[in-house]
């Protein structure tokens, strides 16, 4: 095996990303253009942007995280694949100017992300999608949520409460709530997906103007 094949088997792995790569990769080939530059808030260990760039070689794909020692880890995982840019440091509360993106962007996809932060993040991303997508781009929201008037699966009750539990301010969001965050910036939820697992993608597309 090459050292970059050896390098990604031993990167970080998540088992979950691994399942639902399949399903969210449906999503954003239905959301996106063929030919999308697209920016991942959140990448962790990779595998997604692996997956989908690897599955859609005219996506131009910029992998980005929080946390600096996962950047080994990205790096290792897409080594190979000449339409994934080197991942980037991106914190989504940083103030505007010290993102230092290459935008715009045609879209942008965040998984499991709102959910394990503070709710401030949930805003802070819609502004950040709405200053770096394109006119009619798009952003793709993947994780658990509870929606009104819906009955909320009793593992995702489970794991909102082992969230808040281990951070106050951590948990599952309300949809409406993410709409509203949403419309604030100038983003509209276009599509609702139910996803394995009682996950849903949800997609928000920016307003023209």
């Amino acid at each position: 095996m090459s050292p970059a094949g050896d390098a990604a088997r031993e990167a970080p792995f998540s088992a979950a990303a691994d399942r639902n790569k399949a399903p969210i990769l449906e999503v954003l080939a239905n959301a996106l253009p063929a030919d999308a530059k697209v920016l991942e808030i959140a990448s962790g260990t990779g595998q997604h942007a692996a997956h989908f760039a690897a599955a859609h070689p005219r996506w131009d794909w910029q992998p980005s995280d929080i946390d600096p020692r996962a950047l080994d880890g990205i790096a290792a995982r897409c080594a190979g694949l000449p339409n994934v840019r080197r991942a980037i440091l991106l914190d989504v509360l940083a103030p505007p100017a010290a993102s230092g993106l290459d935008g715009p962007f045609d879209a942008l996809y965040c998984a499991n992300m709102v959910h394990i932060a503070p709710w401030a993040t949930c805003g802070a991303l819609m502004r950040l999608a709405a200053r770096e997508l394109a006119s009619g781009g798009v952003l793709v929201v993947y994780g658990p949520f509870i929606e009104d008037d819906v009955p909320t699966a009793q593992g995702n009750l489970a794991f909102d409460a082992d969230l808040r539990a281990r951070d106050r301010r951590w948990g599952l969001r309300r949809i409406a709530e993410v709409d509203d965050e949403a419309a604030h910036a100038g983003l509209q939820r276009v599509q609702r997906h139910a996803m394995p697992a009682n996950n849903l993608a949800l997609v928000y597309r920016r307003e023209p103007g």
